[in-house]
């Protein structure tokens, strides 16, 4: 990944472009996820959460509200957006909200898996190509990060989506979030398929 290089406070970014594929775009991809992720049957919850998981770190865009800087630690993509907040999001989830279980995924499981699909939305943030990049080593890093490759439209947020800009960003993220997610989900599926004749 390729570091961007900051000075805090010496760039100014509109938040309607905040540089994120949008909400839902996160949701389905870590549910294709999910359908790679376990055969066995799962509670409402475990889909429910997925998405929840996926979308979390976006929470920190209401410090736009609060008058809290783009490359603030708090700031949007930062701290929500790291590794670590990812780890502790898997943890608290993957330990706490299932219970005991008798049959499918163990708690470390559930913690890896919430885990990395959290982490997937910084990861496809990393893809976009505007905005900041994401501060995945935070809080031991305020650096922002960039894939090389950045194919994904930025996404204004809020009402502003609804525009002709919000239709270019959505065919965007049709090619390269939601066909990945369909690819994904196909391969798993025909995966057990076959499994199951053997």
């Amino acid at each position: 990944m390729n570091p961007v290089a900051t000075t805090p406070g010496s760039v100014f970014v509109d938040p309607r472009f905040e540089g994120m594929p949008s909400i839902f775009s996160h949701a389905i991809f870590a549910s294709a996820l999910g359908t790679a992720y376990t055969t066995e049957p799962m509670p409402s919850r475990f889909w429910v959460l997925t998405a929840a998981c996926a979308m979390l770190p976006d929470a920190d865009a209401i410090g736009f509200a609060f008058g809290v800087r783009y490359d603030s630690m708090l700031g949007h993509r930062g701290l929500t957006h790291s590794i670590a907040f990812a780890l502790l999001v898997g943890l608290a989830v993957g330990m706490f909200a299932f219970g005991k279980r008798s049959t499918g995924p163990g708690k470390l499981q559930l913690v890896i898996y919430f885990t990395l699909v959290t982490l997937s939305h910084p990861l496809l943030d990393a893809l976009t190509n505007g905005g900041r990049g994401v501060a995945l080593l935070a809080p031991l890093s305020a650096e922002r990060y960039f894939f090389p490759f950045r194919p994904i439209e930025v996404s204004p947020i809020g009402m502003q989506f609804f525009s002709e800009r919000g239709l270019e960003v959505l065919v965007s993220e049709v090619i390269w979030v939601w066909l990945p997610a369909l690819l994904i989900y196909m391969t798993a599926r025909l995966y057990r398929a076959v499994k199951s004749e053997k």
